[in-house]
């Protein structure tokens, strides 16, 4: 349960960067909100799956994850650049996230 925890940790990770992004800095109402309350989500996601995963895998794998869907969703919602090497060490992350679950 602990790395269900911690991969719904990370997709609001996603979540409250790209609501951020949204807000242009907290002055919009809406996106600010959401942004908060995703943040709030997160971290107690978080806090939950450190029950039973230790911190620093954890934080390494909550942090991949944000990185990941956060930097595609770059890509596809603000026309982020799609480079070659950018793809590539997106790439490496998920190698290191995956790696870090099989080594747990």
């Amino acid at each position: 349960m602990a790395w269900i925890y911690l991969f719904l940790a990370g997709l609001t990770e996603i979540g409250w960067a790209i609501a951020l992004k949204y807000s242009h800095g907290f002055s919009r109402l809406l996106p600010s909100i959401t942004a908060i309350v995703v943040m709030v989500a997160s971290f107690f996601l978080l806090a939950q799956s450190l029950k039973s995963i230790p911190i620093g895998t954890a934080y390494a794998v909550w942090t991949g994850i944000g990185i990941m869907g956060t930097a595609i969703l770059g890509i596809i919602l603000f026309n982020e650049p799609a480079s070659l090497l950018r793809l590539l060490f997106l790439g490496l992350i998920l190698v290191g996230i995956i790696g870090l679950k099989l080594t747990y």
